[in-house]
């Protein structure tokens, strides 16, 4: 796709064009990841339901995704990344008007894990075409509009999901895609070049998919239990054997095959698997610090649903801008170290956010939100570049499609991890009712608890860098 798309003075209307509408596909499906827990309660009352059932609407989307995101990248070698992010495109766009039209809960869950098949497959390759689209000198650009899209997307779908639920009723949060999506639809089918090289037969390892998907499967549901329950119950123990059991298996299914579905020699390039370890680590740190921030900011500082979105703005306003530049900058001055600087800066300010909390300083707060995600940006656009450089161009999809997983399951982990220690520590202070009546003060203390582990995982993933700064990059 690369060749066929670059321009000799740098990028083209059709590779703005292309990417425009890979970044907008991204954006599409976060948001829908998202956005849905605003609307649940609504969903609930809506088909007369109990929680407990309608709550599979989002755990079934996050299940098919993430399992599926390994086994779409690589199938791209066989279908081509145009013709399989096209199919993805229409299977969403499909699927969120099915959503939206749903006459039971049962047939809204059918239709989020046909919606969630569709995102997997457009961000198991989203990169790897973001990335083959991009002129040499601007590839570390382009990925950080990856982070910048993804964090503004992420960020502000409560805010959307609340608006349109209130506005429009919640069928809506589904059927704004359909427009959005048929237009990028003809879009990118007008303007990305048919042509694209390819492998001629593929022997796909049906055995590796089947224990990945289990292990995938089951895993999520034994952080959904734990972090619901707060106990090792017997069923979570299931889950969690299982789970084990299944990758066990799928380890030695990808060593003894001849096609694997995940070529596990490329966790041998340290320059691929560091920083992809250390991505797991800052996602997991900013996950929790999404589930457990507006919790501190209504709870604590007694602000309202829309002014803690305002301060959630702060982040992707900084990223929308900082991303891109410091991909430029990456690109320019080949700064080996500015991940490494980034995920510090992450880690420094969330380190300080654990004190701050507790003085209860919301002016401290708002500033400490701008090098936390200044930190961000300098981390998410050079890992991103650095992980797609790591492998032949060859194997961008996998790449791409091993990255998309490992980041879903950093911001799996940080959302369910949060959860349960945020409940666990508030039990450990005595208290046992609902989170939203606890006094100002346990709050603050069991958040600043929970911060400063964040800021920990941001010090892992440092360490991480810095180990393949002076193991490969020699810095």
């Amino acid at each position: 796709m690369n060749d066929a798309c670059s321009g000799n003075d740098g990028p083209t209307l059709r590779q703005g064009i292309i990417q425009a509408v890979v970044l907008a596909a991204i954006a599409m499906a976060v948001i829908d990841g998202i956005v849905v827990s605003i609307a649940l309660p609504s969903i609930t009352r809506d088909f007369s339901s109990d929680v407990a059932l309608s709550q599979w609407i989002i755990t079934a989307y996050l299940v098919t995704e993430t399992s599926l995101l390994l086994i779409f990248g690589r199938l791209s070698e066989f279908t081509g990344k145009r013709t399989l992010f096209l199919a993805g495109l229409v299977l969403f766009t499909t699927s969120s008007l099915a959503c939206g039209l749903a006459a039971s809960l049962l047939e809204l869950i059918v239709f989020r894990v046909i919606q969630a098949s569709g995102s997997a497959m457009i961000f198991s390759i989203s990169a790897a075409i973001l990335f083959e689209t991009s002129v040499p000198g601007s590839q570390g650009k382009v990925m950080g509009y990856i982070g910048a899209v993804t964090a503004a997307a992420g960020l502000a779908a409560p805010i959307l999901g609340g608006f349109i639920t209130d506005a429009l009723g919640w069928a809506f949060i589904f059927l704004i895609n359909v427009p959005i999506g048929a237009l990028g639809l003809v879009l990118f089918a007008r303007h990305s070049p048919p042509g694209e090289r390819r492998d001629t037969s593929i022997r796909m390892d049906w055995a590796g998919s089947a224990t990945l998907v289990i292990a995938l499967l089951f895993l999520v549901l034994f952080l959904v239990r734990v972090s619901s329950a707060l106990s090792w119950s017997a069923e979570s123990m299931v889950f969690l054997l299982v789970s084990t059991l299944s990758m066990i298996l799928f380890l030695v299914a990808e060593s003894r095959s001849s096609h694997p579905l995940l070529d596990l020699s490329i966790f041998r390039k340290l320059g691929f698997t560091l920083p992809n370890l250390a991505m797991v680590c800052i996602y997991m740190a900013f996950f929790m610090l999404n589930l457990i921030g507006p919790f501190y900011l209504e709870g604590v500082m007694d602000l309202t649903p829309s002014q803690v979105g305002l301060v959630f703005l702060i982040a992707p306003l900084i990223m929308v801008i900082a991303s891109p530049l410091s991909g430029w900058l990456y690109d320019r001055y080949h700064l080996f170290s500015l991940p490494t600087l980034g995920i510090l800066l992450t880690g420094v300010s969330l380190l300080l956010l654990g004190f701050v909390v507790v003085l209860q300083d919301l002016l401290l707060i708002v500033l400490l939100f701008i090098p936390l995600s200044i930190g961000i940006s300098l981390f998410h656009s050079p890992s991103s570049t650095d992980i797609m450089r790591a492998l032949p161009i060859a194997k961008s999809g996998l790449a791409s499609s091993v990255s998309a997983t490992l980041r879903n399951l950093g911001m799996t982990l940080g959302v369910s991890v949060a959860g349960i220690l945020f409940t666990k520590e508030l039990y450990d202070t005595g208290y046992t009712g609902p989170v939203q009546e606890a006094a100002a003060g346990v709050l603050a203390g069991v958040i600043g608890n929970l911060l400063f582990i964040a800021a920990a995982l941001c010090g892992v993933g440092a360490a991480l860098y810095l180990a393949k700064n002076i193991l490969i990059d020699r810095v």
